[in-house]
């Protein structure tokens, strides 16, 4: 853990300011490193060498205001933190952006491991690895269930019209960033669009729920659901959506996380048929839902390589994402024809 700052966190400012407004909090000079993980906020873990916090800041550069909204963030873990949904125990939020150069939020820092892929699954074994997934199932249950009214988000989103406004965005989104034709993007978004299913009553929904974002304790239990920039209020079967297509997806060696394919992952219609059961929620059009996960991922995907294309995006993989897209799309298709 270093005493240098790590790049978008200055500490003498952080402890000036955890000084004046937790008086006590913080018993040494502060190190901290960057976590990896999270495309977007930046998260940091920071010690004084006894106690361990988490930092989450808007990227470097400029940035999109809704996008990063740590007050956002910040208030659906706060709201969370009484409940039974595991999130970290928020400690601060700053929106003054003259002490580290943007807002910023203090969290506990929460044991736990991020699988991100097949290779860290493995040493778990089928058994182990069933579990974990099968408990991503019933943690998505425990966030459904929470009354957003009463836990202070009644006004977190807008959830009348949400299917449609979401289908929308994701339709400009993909008009912004194409430079390229690409077979049955247009027919699978009309027709996600003729079929728009019934919500059932308004969730928080995290918006990219899948195993990646959470932290796995060494009890296989979930120690925290992270992640939370693109929740909001709205129909909650979206994350069971992304959820199935997260657990279908077996892309070895590709850019994107993938965990399906490893040993003992449930399928996701085991995952769809558990979460049915706990929640009692009607999932007959999932493959709505699932289908509007492939759109999405294939349009988040394509941007991606729009970005590539024009020399905007550097390091490794970038020029691997482009021939995904296809893939994608035509897994939307096929899911919704199969529904």
């Amino acid at each position: 853990m270093s005493h240098d700052h790590p790049p978008g966190l200055d500490l003498e400012r952080l402890r000036a300011h955890l000084d004046r407004e937790r008086p006590g909090l913080v018993g040494g000079p502060l190190g901290a490193e960057l976590i990896e993980g999270g495309r977007s906020n930046l998260t940091y873990a920071v010690t004084d060498g006894t106690s361990r916090w988490v930092v989450r800041r808007p990227p470097l550069g400029h940035v999109l205001a809704t996008a990063h909204d740590m007050h956002r963030e910040h208030r659906v873990i706060s709201a969370l933190h009484p409940t039974t949904v595991p999130v970290p125990e928020p400690l601060l939020l700053c929106e003054d952006e003259t002490v580290i150069g943007s807002p910023f939020y203090v969290m506990e820092f929460v044991e736990g491991t991020p699988y991100r892929t097949v290779e860290q699954l493995a040493p778990l074994g089928p058994e182990r690895t069933r579990g974990v997934v099968l408990g991503l199932a019933d943690t998505l249950v425990e966030l459904h269930s929470v009354d957003p009214a009463a836990a202070g988000l009644a006004d977190f989103g807008r959830p009348e019209g949400f299917l449609e406004r979401q289908l929308r965005r994701w339709g400009k989104q993909l008009d912004a960033s194409r430079n390229r034709d690409l077979p049955g993007i247009d027919e699978l978004h009309a027709a996600l669009g003729k079929e728009l299913p019934r919500s059932p009553a308004p969730a928080v929904v995290h918006g990219d729920y899948r195993l990646d974002n959470v932290l796995v304790g060494a009890d296989d239990r979930i120690t925290a659901i992270l992640d939370w920039e693109m929740s909001t209020l709205g129909d909650p079967l979206t994350d069971l959506g992304l959820l199935a297509m997260y657990s279908s997806l077996d892309l070895p060696g590709s850019p994107v996380s993938t965990t399906g394919g490893a040993p003992g992952h449930p399928e996701a219609s085991e995952l769809i048929e558990r979460y049915a059961a706990a929640s009692g929620r009607d999932v007959s059009a999932i493959s709505w839902y699932t289908a509007f996960a492939w759109f999405k991922l294939a349009v988040i995907l394509e941007g991606i390589h729009y970005r590539f294309t024009l020399g905007r995006t550097v390091g490794a993989d970038f020029d691997r994402i482009g021939p995904l897209v296809p893939v994608f799309i035509e897994s939307g298709l096929t899911t919704l024809q199969e529904g």
